[in-house]
């Protein structure tokens, strides 16, 4: 895990800029927090953040390849590749020769054997570049599921990227511009695979790589969900799912740094925990170590239509069950409302999001883990991947012509989606997020491929789980590596392993909730490891806070934006609307219109101290 960054110009003498470069590397230094390097070439500066993982004797990043004294490629790679071993062998057997036993060599080594191919190889979670010396040709590439980051903004003469967008932005060329389209994108909360939202840049898509050559810059995909006829009966899914399942987890537990769990009590973290603490056993290994997040008003908690049951019982259970060392990380509202704490995520994220409540208490909580643990195995992703998400079973949001979770916003209040009400009624007219949302809606629906002959409900629920692991996935997973990542926390999500994907993906929706419960294939995967309580456990999602305190914090937050006439969001915002927000808090403190409720004042917060802080150009 680490950061990337870099420059390539087929006119300019970039020998002569390597400052440039490390200052867009040094952004990134909470991301690769044990080391620094730069390569620089005529034509390329490659730059890398280092955060060791594996390997803490390896060699230095970027990493070359010389032949003759000449470098033939070079490579930077943030991530890691699960099956380098296996790699590494067959590499071996065809005579080339490792200097250590790290991943970018690994990567090196095989796009020197396969070309830009090398990455259908790969399995794991990445972003990369190399550099061909011999041709002057840069490929970028991102995993199949996107659970590492690859920005990139093309100039006239080549290309400028990085891992974050703020190492693109601390370039002397790139200017914080924001136009209608980069807004729409951020209130919109579509997701849309390669879209960048500062203007001009963009986003490696997953499964695709990019290639940049002195003729310009193409784009092509090397991995994409496939629809074929799934011929498996119900035992042999639920065993192969299992099968796939144990794969993964095992595959991610390899680590040279301490590691740990973050366990909420629910099925998916429940799951992949129980299998880590087995493998562990097994292994002969310590005692594995779990986290929980909690507010300290849980004893207080109010159940709701979203959030039914606290986690801290379910967690305890399941750490009694498999001898885990476990810490509880209680959360107060102080936390949340800690001007630190919220700069710190807004800056993790490098875009404004309405989920504010939310990133600061992951922030909380990851600095926590951070403390004990340079690694995080989740079981996020496990909602999509095996239908739990909340829409799957409500047929209004199944039946709308735009995204499930926009039309739970709708559902929920939101009369334009999420983070969207309060803003001044000309600008969200000129916006039109609900049309925004149902263009990139159309266009997602587009690419799903089907099976022929399904029926209407097979039909429909496959175009909404392709949404859960397409669009809905490129906005979840950033939440959490983003703010992760901005700790030095390394975070690894066995359900985002593209074979099972793949899997499941064809599994059809009649077996996918084959008891009449959602995830019902993964229930029965991990009945034998799950104590019967969690295995019937309702779906509740990641803790938010009930206390009416942090609601009244923000109505009188709202109240004192609205009146800043200097503010730097103060021409965003509806006065009358805030004005009819700040006077009922506690339509604020729980269920899902409070949740959707919050999510606008929330926005027009991270607005305001992006705008200032990125010193962001709206160009509207």
């Amino acid at each position: 895990m680490s950061g990337i960054a870099g420059w390539v110009d087929h006119r300019r003498d970039l020998t002569r800029e390597r400052a440039t470069v490390r200052a867009m590397t040094a952004t990134m230094a909470c991301r690769g927090p044990d080391g620094e390097g730069l390569w620089t070439s005529e034509r390329a500066v490659l730059g890398h953040r280092r955060q060791i993982v594996l390997d803490p004797d390896g060699l230095p990043e970027p990493v070359a390849f010389l032949a003759d004294g000449r470098t033939v490629a070079v490579t930077a790679l943030d991530g890691e590749i699960y099956n380098a071993e296996q790699l590494r062998r067959e590499l071996k057997s065809s005579g080339h020769r490792f200097r250590g036993r790290g991943h970018a060599e690994v990567v090196l080594a095989a796009y020197l054997r396969w070309g830009a191919d090398c990455v259908r190889r790969l399995v794991g979670i990445f972003g990369l570049a190399v550099w061909d010396h011999r041709s002057q040709e840069l490929l970028l590439a991102r995993d199949r599921l996107g659970n590492k980051p690859m920005f990139y903004r093309p100039t006239a003469d080549g290309v400028i990227f990085g891992s974050e967008r703020k190492a693109i932005l601390a370039h002397p060329l790139v200017e914080p511009v924001v136009d209608m389209d980069g807004l729409r994108e951020i209130l919109s909360y579509a997701g849309t695979p390669g879209h960048g939202v500062f203007r001009g840049m963009h986003q490696v898509r997953p499964g695709h790589l990019v290639r940049v050559t002195r003729e310009g810059l193409r784009e092509h995909r090397y991995w994409a969900l496939e629809a074929h006829e799934h011929t498996d009966d119900l035992d042999t899914t639920v065993r192969t799912v299992r099968e796939l399942l144990d794969h993964a987890v095992a595959e991610q537990l390899d680590a040279d740094v301490p590691l740990c769990m973050m366990l909420s009590g629910g099925l998916d973290s429940s799951g992949v925990t129980a299998l880590a603490a087995r493998t562990l056993r097994e292994r002969g290994a310590a005692p594995l170590r779990t986290f929980t997040a909690s507010f300290r008003q849980e004893a207080e908690f109010q159940a709701d239509e979203v959030w039914s049951t606290p986690d801290a019982p379910y967690a305890r259970e399941l750490v009694e069950r498999v001898g885990a060392e476990h810490t509880d990380v209680v959360l107060g509202t102080e936390d949340l409302l800690d001007p630190v704490v919220k700069a710190n995520s807004l800056r993790a994220k490098d875009v404004p999001s309405p989920l504010g409540n939310m990133n600061t208490s992951l922030y909380v909580l990851f600095r926590a883990i951070k403390e004990h643990a340079d690694v995080a195995v989740l079981g996020d992703a496990a909602d999509g991947v095996f239908g739990g998400t909340m829409w799957m079973s409500m047929p209004p949001l199944l039946e709308a012509k735009t995204f499930p979770w926009t039309a739970m916003a709708h559902w929920s209040g939101g009369r334009h989606g999420m983070g969207t009400d309060l803003l001044e009624p000309g600008l969200l007219g000129k916006l039109d997020v609900p049309g925004y949302c149902s263009d990139r809606y159309q266009e997602a629906m587009r690419r799903v491929p089907h099976v022929p002959g399904q029926s209407a409900e097979e039909h429909r629920m496959r175009e909404i789980w392709y949404l859960n692991v397409t669009s809905w996935l490129e906005t979840l997973l950033p939440h959490s590596e983003s703010v992760a990542q901005s700790l030095g926390l390394a975070l690894r999500l066995p359900y985002c392993d593209h074979r099972l994907v793949e899997y499941v993906f064809n599994a059809p929706w009649s077996m996918k909730g084959f008891d009449g419960r959602e995830k019902s294939l993964l229930r029965a995967a991990l009945a034998d490891v799950l104590p019967e309580s969690i295995l019937q456990r309702r779906k509740s999602p990641y803790p938010v806070t009930q206390d009416v305190a942090y609601a009244r914090a923000l109505c009188d937050g709202l109240r004192r934006l609205a009146a800043d006439r200097d503010a730097p969001a103060a021409g965003l915002i509806d006065a009358e609307a805030a004005q009819t927000f700040v006077e009922d808090p506690a339509a604020l403190v729980t269920g899902p219109r409070a949740w959707v409720a919050r999510t606008h004042v929330e926005m027009l917060f991270q607005l305001n101290a992006w705008l200032d802080e990125y010193r962001v150009r709206l160009d509207l």
